[in-house]
């Protein structure tokens, strides 16, 4: 050992002779090295660089690197330094409703505080110009989902009363919903299968899913999308689904939301009736981030089993306060055995094109989807289960009976009545592999959105003789001659001809692509800081009597980079008293502003803040359970702008005016007394 130690010594005695020498010639070289020109000074000072200077390849590195993690992070805080300070520079406050500057000005600083918000407005507002000019009639601020399509495509669909045309020279773009009995193990497992998959890729379902996973970048050949009739339902068919109680022993159901959900709840009763703990995250007050430490503590609760601890269900931001959350956290429950489940239905249209998700493979992934932003929300919710973790299923009856949905050939509209009664049999898809049964398939349908006209054909089918049903193209009907002598074409052909023609137009999934990611976050990004420092700067006169309250308090994060597009507030009256939600909900109504109205829970007061629990916590609605606060919430879609955020920012304002809650009833009364006079 000591031999080794003395050699090892030597060694560097010699590398540091050595070093000295090239010190040595290197300084010689220095001094012999003639000076640069004043030419050649100035372009390496414009570079950066002393004259004279040696670049290296590893400090060159390490320098650059340095640079972009400043920028990222002095992006970060000028965007913040901007929305704090750069907006309404000469008003600190506004005590009345008509002292706020007109739109027109009001845009004009927030393009100047922000603008990156320029360049990204044009595609965005000719997008809402061409085919959203219903969003401009009325504030859409309820709708959390992916738009499908667009209120143009809806519209252009719908039959013309005008000019009355042959019955069968127009043939009605829509596809319908119909439930199904199966359990969500199966359906996963028939999808997986090579030659299932097959067939089933073909056919108005496997359209609309294809459609769907290309938009959202979901790989096909690692997850199963199957589809169901609302969110709620998906939450409620992967608890009854989940295998809480294996031989192993009892799993958890540990979930991260910092509001009551429907959803969610339905999820939880389920689980809890199955056997399993059912475990809630905290948020801390006043900025209602996830409290790490007991989070933490609860991914880690119980042994690991071999075939998990539980389900982890977690969102990526709060659909209520606009709160992110990071990705490390499904990393952590990943890591600690837990089979992740991420609620993306809060996330934006193109959210789950980060890196972050490209990295992290959630075991499930849920969705929801609906017709026409602003129009009507109804539509349905995407499960992706992936294939890997179909072993954490098991069979249930329960699930077969809860609300697998396929998509089916829409009902036909009839020129006589509105709207038939009974599946439409004029028109044909590609057939799926397994046609649903009269056990499997409810006729209950829903109307779910329009088709491109490419996928529509005519068929024939006479089930009393057992004819085979025959697939032509939209513009041409054959006759019955034809129909008689032709001969049928081989299966494969005949599938792939299915393939070809049938094609499902999605505007609102084309227009989310056309803008991307970067756009969208950006346009969401600065519309809600602005709303948030907006919301701030409303305060109520006379601070003799009112000591000049603020008349908005927003829960969650203030002016943040990372926030999301939804915010969660209450309005206070000059007495410092709340204005009940529902309230602030019905009067936005008729001002043409949609709000929703959320209940927030699972609040963690530190002892600085223990004196705000008294005043801030109240009861549910249904009088029981665990306490929190009601508030009104207003969330941003991908196509909402400025405008939009304006005329809630006004409306809030009104209430600044102590007789407007007084005036809006008395208004209401008299209008309804004088409609029923007439």
């Amino acid at each position: 050992m000591l031999f080794l130690f003395t050699k090892y010594l030597s060694r560097g005695s010699k590398n540091a002779a050595a070093g000295d020498d090239d010190g040595k010639r290197q300084r010689q070289k220095q001094r012999e090295m003639p000076a640069a020109s004043a030419s050649n000074g100035a372009a390496d000072r414009e570079h950066g660089c002393m004259p004279g200077c040696v670049p290296v390849r590893a400090k060159r590195t390490a320098t650059v690197t340095t640079v972009t993690t400043t920028s990222a992070r002095t992006s970060r805080h000028n965007f913040v330094r901007s929305a704090a300070s750069g907006l309404f520079p000469g008003a600190p406050v506004f005590t009345n409703h008509e002292s706020l500057p007109a739109l027109p000005e009001a845009y004009s600083e927030f393009v100047s505080a922000f603008p990156q918000y320029g360049g990204l407005a044009g595609s965005a507002d000719a997008i809402r110009d061409g085919e959203y000019r219903h969003l401009d009639r009325h504030v859409c601020l309820d709708y959390n989902g992916m738009n499908l399509f667009s209120h143009a495509q809806m519209n252009s669909s719908l039959p013309s009363t005008s000019a009355p045309a042959e019955p069968s020279a127009w043939q009605p773009p829509f596809f319908d919903i119909a439930y199904r009995s199966a359990s969500l193990r199966s359906q996963v497992q028939q999808c997986g299968d090579g030659t299932a998959a097959a067939s089933a890729a073909g056919g108005i379902s496997g359209a609309v899913t294809r459609r769907i996973t290309a938009s959202l970048k979901i790989p096909e050949d690692e997850y199963t999308m199957v589809c169901t009739a609302n969110r709620t339902t998906a939450f409620r068919l992967l608890a009854e689904s989940y295998s809480f109680t294996p031989g192993g022993g009892r799993k958890k159901l540990l979930s991260v939301y910092d509001y009551e959900s429907e959803a969610v709840g339905a999820m939880a009763q389920s689980a809890r009736s199955r056997g399993a703990e059912v475990m809630n995250a905290s948020f801390a007050w006043p900025s209602m981030r996830v409290h790490a430490a007991d989070l933490r503590k609860k991914l880690l609760r119980g042994r690991r089993r071999q075939r998990g601890r539980g389900l982890f269900v977690f969102p990526l931001v709060s659909r209520m306060t606009g709160a992110r959350y990071p990705y490390l956290w499904m990393s952590a429950a990943a890591e600690q055995g837990w089979h992740v489940a991420l609620d993306a239905c809060a996330l934006g249209a193109k959210d789950l094109d980060t890196l972050g998700l490209s990295l992290l493979r959630p075991d499930f992934i849920v969705c929801n989807f609906f017709k026409v932003f602003g129009e009507n929300p109804s539509g349905f919710a995407g499960l992706f289960v992936k294939k890997a973790s179909v072993g954490a299923l098991e069979r249930s009856a329960v699930a077969r009976s809860i609300g697998i949905v396929s998509i089916v050939p829409a009902r036909r509209w009839s020129l006589r009545d509105d709207y038939s009664t009974d599946l439409e049999h004029s028109l044909t898809f590609p057939k799926a592999a397994d046609p649903p049964t009269a056990d499997d398939v409810d006729t209950t349908c829903s109307f779910s959105g329009p088709l491109s006209a490419t996928a529509t054909g005519r068929r024939t089918d006479e089930a009393e003789n057992g004819d085979t049903p025959e697939i032509c193209e939209v513009d041409r009907r054959p006759s019955e001659a034809e129909e008689d002598t032709r001969p049928w074409p081989a299966p494969a052909a005949v599938e792939a001809e299915e393939e070809r023609m049938l094609e499902v137009e999605c505007r609102g999934l084309d227009h989310a692509d056309a803008l991307g990611l970067i756009a969208i976050g950006n346009r969401l990004r600065c519309i809600s800081n602005w709303l948030v420092v907006a919301m701030q700067k409303l305060r109520h006169p006379h601070p003799e009597h009112g000591g000049g309250k603020q008349l908005v308090r927003v829960y969650g994060p203030r002016v943040k980079f990372e926030r999301g597009p939804s915010l969660a507030f209450n309005v206070y009256d000059w007495k410092g008293e709340k204005v009940a939600p529902a309230l602030v909900q019905k009067l936005a109504d008729r001002q043409g502003i949609s709000l929703t109205c959320g209940f927030l829970r699972n609040i963690w007061f530190t002892d600085k803040y223990e004196a705000d629990r008294s005043a801030v916590l109240e009861q549910a609605s249904d009088g029981g359970g665990e306490a929190g606060i009601h508030v009104v919430n207003a969330s941003l879609g991908f196509l909402s702008n400025f405008e939009d955020a304006y005329k809630l920012w006004a409306f809030v304002a009104k209430f600044l005016d102590a007789d407007f809650v007084e005036k809006e009833r008395w208004r209401y009364t008299a209008l309804n007394q004088k409609t029923v006079e007439v």
